[in-house]
């Protein structure tokens, strides 16, 4: 995990929400701890798939792939 490249996503992720709110724009993200919890186990999901190496492809089961 790359620690600079994280905290600059935090840095950009509060001057955004910093800048919605001087402006009056309504927030692009969930605007409750809930909601942001949500995100972190869709997060936590995909790494828990992608970690156990499971999965199914959606386009081959319906015939769909090229």
């Amino acid at each position: 995990m790359n620690v600079t490249l994280t905290l600059l996503a935090l840095l950009t992720g509060f001057v955004t929400g910093a800048l919605f709110t001087f402006l009056g724009i309504p927030m692009p993200a969930p605007p409750e701890l809930p909601g942001v919890v949500g995100i972190v186990g869709v997060y936590l999901g995909y790494k828990a798939v992608e970690y156990y190496d499971v999965g199914v492809d959606i386009l081959s089961v319906l015939g769909l792939a090229g």
